[in-house]
Formats: structure tokens, sequence, C-alpha cells
């Protein structure tokens, strides 16, 4: 394997049914934009609340993707 380098981003996605569907989110829209995606770590899960009830499920990422530049 030859020798690479990773460029790593934090990108955070939301849904209304889970964090699962959340960090789902992340990884499908970010593979619309980003070539060579390789791993996705899952750093932080919250929620939004409205009313005193969970609205908004969040999941933020740090996504790694092969560096080009």
């Amino acid at each position: 394997m030859p020798d690479s380098v990773y460029k790593v981003i934090e990108l955070v996605g939301t849904s209304k049914e889970s964090w699962e569907k959340a960090a789902a989110n992340v990884v499908e829209r970010a593979s619309k934009h980003l070539r060579d995606l390789r791993v996705a770590e899952v750093v932080l899960l919250d929620m939004h609340l409205k009313d005193g009830k969970v609205d908004t499920y969040r999941a933020k990422l740090k996504v790694s993707f092969k560096y080009e530049g």
C-alpha cells in the first residue's frame, strides 16, 4: 500500500427518528461531496429539545477521506 494522507473533518447530522439515522445522514451527504471516505467516528450524541420533549437527534462525527491536495 503506498503512503497516503487523510484529512479529518467534523460534521453534524440530524434526524427526527434516531441517532443512528442522524449519523447515517452525515455519511450519506458527505459521500456526495467528498471522494474516498475511509472512517467515520461518532464523537458526540445529543438532542435538541422542544417543549420538554425530544425534537431532533444530533450526531457529531469525525469523517476522514484521502487527501489529494
